[in-house]
């Protein structure tokens, strides 16, 4: 894995927890969805920068080699 996809991956985990974070509590969700606008700028950047647009498979092969338990599979 090269740095840029490292990145990529590590980006979508962040705003992954971000988002579960940010859902946790359903009543508090639409005040803590706007902080969310920083940490997909960060994902969708890093997934421009690795050339990953597009190419999802690739991408969640990268994420699930970084957080196993994210690809469902037990792996």
């Amino acid at each position: 894995m090269c740095n840029d996809e490292l990145a990529a991956a590590q980006a979508y985990v962040r705003l992954l927890e971000a988002t579960r974070a940010a859902l946790a509590e359903p009543d508090d969700g639409p005040l803590y969805v706007p902080l969310l606008a920083s940490p997909i700028a960060e994902a969708d950047g890093a997934l421009e920068r690795a050339g990953l647009f597009g190419n999802e498979s690739r991408f969640f092969d990268l994420v699930s080699s970084l957080q196993p338990s994210m690809s469902g599979s037990g792996r």
